[in-house]
């Protein structure tokens, strides 16, 4: 999970839903990016990043998701 990221949401006080809508993304994708099940691609993590105000590159300064960790190991 990218608690980072909901943490981010929530000091902004913004649902997933918002989110989402404002990034022109889908809920169900956006909480797949925070649920660290979706890497999101650079465009749609500088749409998140300007929605909440935050530098987009974060998102790659892991690895790789949780899912893609899984297939890793």
């Amino acid at each position: 999970m990218r608690i980072w990221l909901k943490n981010i949401r929530m000091q902004k006080c913004k649902t997933q839903s918002e989110v989402a809508e404002l990034a022109n993304i889908s809920r169900s994708y956006y909480t797949k990016i925070e649920l660290g099940l979706k890497t999101p691609t650079v465009e749609v993590a500088q749409k998140i990043a300007d929605v909440l105000n935050f530098k987009w590159v974060i998102f790659f300064e892991n690895k790789c998701s949780l899912k893609e960790q899984k297939r890793l190991d």
